[in-house]
């Protein structure tokens, strides 16, 4: 039986958990659920053992399914239990499964469908990026905007602070005391963290007068890689090597491995479009809600970015 005031989430990586946070203090009791793989409950793995404890400290009910092996038809049905779902899976899944979510939220008849596209402005960017799996959220764009039954939200968010400082992606390589500049010191990028992503989604979810069928934007912060570098130095108390990646030189390197995901993120964030915004002018600004920016978040992961760095002391 369909709830409209139930809410599910899909997926509890770290987006996921930061939105169920985001949503449970002011669910009513039985209203809000998380969809997870039958894997993911029946696991020995620690860490998903204390994540499965905190959903149900939280109150959230667990919902068994399987977005990648389960059909449209049946995710269809699953979803249209709720009047409003939450996508957090990110791009795990491969080419695809973004339209096989949209295309089951619309199918069901669910009320409410906020898809994964917490990131950069894609209509901006626009289709053919170093990026392919960008065009596929161009696609759920013009899926949502060709029709009127479901509302849609979606919110963009530029780049998960703490990617910055993934050494696979290569932009503040703390093992190397090195900053990596895509595409120059004065190109910039917006970052939020993802538990203020989780509390503005459900913070936009509730907004009076009610927000439907836009794009919203929010932001962290919004700095240059020379700001970027120059926090790195301050915050850690360290000095670090500092190398510009031009965009062609970024583009040879996808030629040569253009398979490479993270070849193709450096790429397009080193182009600069879409992938930046001013602050002033979103929805968290606009509603007065404090986030976290970059200098704050360096500093609440000091300890840990210090030892990343190889800082003993």
């Amino acid at each position: 039986m369909s709830n409209p005031d139930a809410t599910l989430v899909l997926g509890a990586g770290q987006l996921g958990l930061a939105m169920l946070r985001g949503l449970a203090p002011r669910a009513a009791p039985g209203t809000l659920a998380v969809l997870l793989r039958p894997s993911s409950l029946r696991t020995d793995d620690p860490q998903k053992q204390r994540d499965l404890a905190t959903l149900r400290a939280l109150g959230v009910q667990i919902v068994s399914g399987d977005l990648l092996a389960q059909p449209t038809a049946e995710l269809a049905a699953l979803f249209g239990r709720f009047g409003t779902v939450v996508s957090c899976t990110g791009f795990v899944g491969g080419p695809g499964v973004q339209r096989k979510i949209a295309r089951a939220a619309l199918d069901g008849g669910v009320r409410r469908f906020v898809p994964w596209q917490f990131g950069v402005d894609y209509d901006l960017i626009g289709r053919g990026s170093p990026q392919d799996l960008f065009d596929e959220q161009l696609d759920v764009r013009d899926m949502l905007r060709a029709q009127s039954a479901t509302e849609w939200l979606i919110v963009s968010t530029g780049m998960f602070t703490s990617f910055l400082f993934e050494p696979a992606f290569g932009v503040v390589d703390l093992a190397a005391r090195r900053v990596n500049a895509l595409g120059g010191w004065d190109t910039q990028v917006t970052v939020t963290t993802a538990d203020d992503i989780g509390a503005l989604t459900a913070a936009i979810l509730r907004a009076e007068p009610r927000l439907a069928n836009q794009v919203v934007y929010v932001a962290g912060d919004t700095v240059s890689y020379r700001q970027l570098a120059d926090t790195v130095d301050r915050a850690l108390g360290i000095e670090t090597q500092r190398q510009a990646r031009t965009v062609p030189a970024l583009m040879r390197e996808l030629a040569a491995a253009p398979g490479d995901p993270m070849r193709k993120y450096r790429a397009v964030f080193a182009q600069g479009r879409g992938v930046a915004w001013d602050p002033a002018r979103t929805f968290n600004a606009a509603r007065g809600i404090a986030t976290q920016g970059l200098t704050a978040w360096v500093r609440e992961n000091r300890q840990a970015l210090r030892r990343a760095a190889g800082v003993v002391a």
